[in-house]
């Protein structure tokens, strides 16, 4: 029993880990939908997200061995160039981490676009999607998410010997975890709406972990390219290069404010002098 529950607070502490980038996707996410949905929009996202997430764990536990064999008509290579091996489980990967790039780049993209600043200000929602489009962009992500930290789930659970009671196991850590993004994804919204300028953070954090999804991809499919194999980028580094943004964020604001500051009290002195 004490092997069940310290084992059940180690998923938790797992989901909750590996679901930071999870959650700043869904913060970032909802602002696309109409003002008075986003907040619904985020609780029926990660609320159905659950229900998905535990039919997932349901099927990975069943046919697990289907996603990590190699499909036998995408493995081969080309000379000296590439050679690789794709399973269910890369492609899923390859396909979230890409689609997280893209989706960065044009979130980027737009916020330096001086046409589209001036639809922002004037708020005329040119940009805007949907509910439903924003709960099911939401939904999906949420499942390319899931699967690492239900793959690493299962191998904690590995040593409990009644499969029926690994798998409540999973799906209480699973439910507990998301429920503590239900507690934070408006916590995290609301701050990034009086905060605008880590939007930009946000979206180079979320930029990181689509490269670092990519990598792990080719990792898990044993892509080479010109015979060097492609390494995932370890959490260990993930984390350390957030920090290191942040950081730089920090500082780059406050020295930001420090010249606007200098900038205001010399044309103060100028005018003084004018006079």
């Amino acid at each position: 029993m004490l092997q069940i529950v310290f084992t059940l607070l180690m998923l938790v502490l797992l989901q909750a880990v590996l679901g930071f980038d999870n959650l700043l996707y869904i913060s970032l996410e909802s602002k696309k939908a109409p003002e008075a949905d986003q907040k619904r929009v985020r609780k029926v996202g990660i609320l159905i997200a659950i229900v998905l997430r535990i039919i997932l764990l349901f099927v990975l536990v069943s046919i697990i061995d289907f996603f990590k064999e190699p499909f036998s008509f995408m493995t081969g290579e080309f000379g000296s160039v590439a050679s690789f091996a794709f399973n269910g489980h890369s492609l899923i990967v390859l396909a979230g981490g890409g689609f997280i790039i893209y989706t960065a780049i044009k979130e980027i993209w737009h916020m330096i676009g001086a046409h589209d600043l001036e639809v922002d200000i004037e708020g005329d929602g040119k940009r805007g999607k949907s509910a439903n489009a924003v709960v099911t962009s939401i939904v999906i992500m949420n499942l390319v998410f899931s699967f690492d930290s239900i793959l690493a789930a299962i191998g904690l659970t590995s040593e409990i010997e009644n499969s029926t009671t690994a798998f409540i196991v999973m799906a209480i850590a699973i439910v507990i975890s998301g429920l503590l993004m239900l507690f934070l994804a408006d916590r995290i919204s609301v701050f990034l709406a009086k905060n605008r300028m880590y939007e930009v953070l946000g979206l180079f954090i979320l930029f990181i972990v689509g490269i670092m999804l990519v990598t792990e991809g080719g990792h898990l499919a044993h892509l080479k390219l010109f015979g060097n194999p492609i390494e995932s980028m370890s959490k260990t580094t993930f984390y350390f290069v957030l920090v290191i943004l942040i950081i730089v964020d920090v500082v780059q604001g406050r020295y930001q404010k420090k010249i606007l500051a200098e900038n205001a009290s010399r044309n103060k002195v100028k005018d003084t002098n004018d006079i």
